[in-house]
């Protein structure tokens, strides 16, 4: 057995823009991928079951959607305007890290994915105090607010996978275990339905402060916060 976040789009009225319920299921060990996509099969099966909804989109390299893969914050692209680039969520995450000694490094814009996210400095500089993307520095609170605001971004961009996203209210990420990491697509997801639910999402997208100021006003239930009591769904 094993236990994920399934993360859900928060009705239009209520304090969290994105509810947190854990899962329990029948996990499939394995690297193999067939064996990744029963887990994310089981997962769904019992998040359905108890929550009491009709489907789950799985947002990884992983998924058994193609919508899903596409997400991925290692295929999900930002292009800027002004700078005329294009690179993935996860370039940018990475390549926007400020450590003690050292960051960002901004070449990582320019890696694949995985390259990005396993690149040795990001170990090798001490501690991370901050975010640096293109000048703009970002504080280390509210914990995933630099990465969420990464994703909804680049995907408010994509109006054809944005469309698609908006058909669903509940998310997962079958590779994201919140005792070892911090940030989560399947989140991010949540929380671009929700603020596109509470018309929300367009002044949040054009106005950092205006998202921070959203952002803040909420509690927050992204598995991460020991302060949110998150419901436990059961497996039966």
């Amino acid at each position: 057995m094993a236990e994920r976040p399934i993360f859900c789009a928060s009705p239009l009225f209520g304090l969290s823009l994105v509810q947190t319920f854990r899962v329990e299921f029948q996990w499939f060990p394995g690297m193999a991928l067939t064996q990744a996509q029963k887990s994310i099969a089981s997962l769904h099966k019992a998040a359905c079951r108890q929550l009491d909804i009709s489907t789950v989109l799985e947002i990884s390299s992983k998924s058994l959607q193609p919508l899903g893969v596409k997400l991925s914050a290692f295929n999900l692209m930002i292009k800027t305007v002004k700078r005329e680039r294009e690179f993935s969520v996860e370039c940018a995450y990475q390549g926007s890290k400020v450590f003690e000694r050292g960051g960002p490094f901004i070449d990582l814009f320019d890696r694949k994915s995985i390259e990005a996210k396993k690149d040795p400095r990001l170990l090798q500089h001490g501690r991370l105090i901050k975010y640096r993307f293109f000048g703009v520095d970002w504080l280390l609170e509210p914990r995933t607010a630099f990465y969420d605001w990464l994703y909804i971004n680049a995907l408010h961009k994509h109006p054809d996978l944005a469309s698609e996203v908006l058909q669903y209210t509940a998310f997962s990420d079958i590779a994201f275990n919140p005792e070892r990491s911090l940030n989560c697509q399947g989140y991010a997801a949540a929380l671009y339905v929700s603020l596109h639910k509470r018309g929300l999402l367009i002044e949040v997208l054009g106005d950092r402060e205006r998202y921070l100021e959203v952002i803040r006003s909420m509690k927050v239930s992204n598995a991460h916060e020991d302060s949110i009591t998150q419901d436990k769904i059961p497996f039966t």
